[in-house]
């Protein structure tokens, strides 16, 4: 594990360390799982972005009227 200094806002650090104390964790541990978590969620992200770049575009007023059309909005 490499270490690193972060600045944090005061009232992230208060709830960082009262979840801390809450669940026997860390405040490192806290923080490495929300950024995991974070960076998981972008590389979903990405891959959705990646399946649908095939797929045709079309523009917003058309968009507007398929939902209408299936009775979304």
């Amino acid at each position: 594990m490499k270490r690193a200094t972060i600045y944090l806002d005061e009232d992230i650090h208060r709830a960082l360390k009262l979840k801390s104390a809450e669940t026997d964790l860390t405040i490192s541990h806290l923080v490495n799982d929300a950024i995991r978590t974070t960076l998981a969620e972008d590389l979903d992200d990405l891959s959705d972005i990646e399946s649908r770049s095939k797929e045709k575009t079309i523009s917003y007023e058309d968009f507007l009227k398929e939902l209408k059309v299936r009775g979304q909005i």
